[in-house]
């Protein structure tokens, strides 16, 4: 099954690694006149988030400073934000990515989507545990506030933890399934969005993968061809987010990042966050697919979008071509 793709990083730990002889370089990378940036980017780039999690554990102990403060007020721009992004642990990243979705006028659903839409239920709880230590108020109570509809609710359905876990497979339900989809939508007048969200924010990823190939039996069109005639906005974008992550979640993100760079202007906010956070999960997958999907390399992508710093932080983190 798709599901089972092998996750390959492009960020691993180091090995012999020394957090004090790294804290101490990075110091010495900040000091005085000027700024070492590739020094700077040659460590964080090549340590795993553990790793510089000791890192700034050492530099507060052996130098009594702050390594993260010491960062942003040395660097600036799209570079700070990658090299601070990489100093977080990942669910306190995400969180922050969360919340700035939310945050002031409007709400980026888009982020919301591409946030919450790959992870499992232990993922779920970690980001949902950390948001309101972070923000002293319950991510369900944000979200609720910013979002409506058929939209918040599949939303809130997979903050809840609603999802079966991983490796729940019942073929014989998948078949009824399927048929609820197909009832749901293609054969009837209308479409009933609840059946749609509640099952694809409830079953497990093994789950739906067979329930889709039980769809394509049963309708002779598959779920994506199905969810684009029945449904629309945001909550179309999010179950197609969910199918496409069952299916291939190298694939949405490879998506993902054409998208932020495709045409006039960059979202550097979109291509740091998943460069950033896919690094020492899939970020290699996500690449083998961008090359197949778009007959170049991300890397050649980024090297075109980007400049300077900014640049040579992200190469360095999608590694060679």
């Amino acid at each position: 099954m798709s599901w089972y793709y092998t996750p390959v990083p492009t960020v691993v730990p180091a090995e012999d690694f020394d957090a004090s002889a790294d804290a101490n370089a990075l110091r010495a990378a900040m000091k005085g006149l000027g700024t070492d940036e590739q020094a700077i980017i040659d460590i964080l780039t090549a340590r795993s988030n553990a790793q510089r999690l000791q890192i700034v554990e050492q530099y507060t102990s052996e130098l009594g400073r702050d390594l993260i403060d010491d960062l942003k007020s040395e660097l600036g721009g799209k570079f700070e934000d990658v090299i601070v992004g990489l100093m977080m642990p990942p669910e306190k990243y995400l969180c922050k990515q969360l919340h700035k979705a939310m945050d002031g006028i409007g709400t980026d659903e888009e982020t919301l989507i591409e946030v919450l839409a790959p992870q499992t239920n232990e993922e779920v709880k970690k980001i949902v545990d950390c948001y309101e230590q972070m923000y002293d108020r319950p991510l369900a109570e944000h979200l609720c506030s910013e979002t409506s509809g058929s939209f918040r609710r599949l939303l809130t359905m997979i903050i809840v933890g609603a999802r079966d876990p991983q490796g729940t497979v019942d073929a014989e339900l998948a078949v009824q399934q399927a048929d609820q989809l197909y009832n749901a939508g293609e054969g009837k007048m209308g479409t009933d969005e609840e059946v749609f969200y509640k099952l694809l924010a409830h079953c497990s990823f093994d789950q739906l993968e067979i329930v889709f190939d039980e769809y394509k039996k049963l309708s002779g069109q598959t779920i994506e061809q199905a969810m684009k005639h029945e449904l629309s906005g945001e909550l179309y974008d999010a179950l197609s987010a969910i199918v496409e992550c069952v299916q291939m979640a190298p694939h949405f993100f490879a998506k993902r990042l054409h998208k932020a760079m495709d045409g006039a202007g960059t979202d550097d906010a979109t291509l740091i966050r998943i460069i950033v956070s896919r690094s020492e999960i899939d970020l290699q997958n996500v690449k083998d697919e961008y090359e197949q999907m778009y007959n170049k390399t991300l890397l050649s992508a980024v090297r075109n979008e980007c400049s300077g710093d900014y640049k040579r932080a992200l190469c360095a983190l999608i590694g060679g071509a």
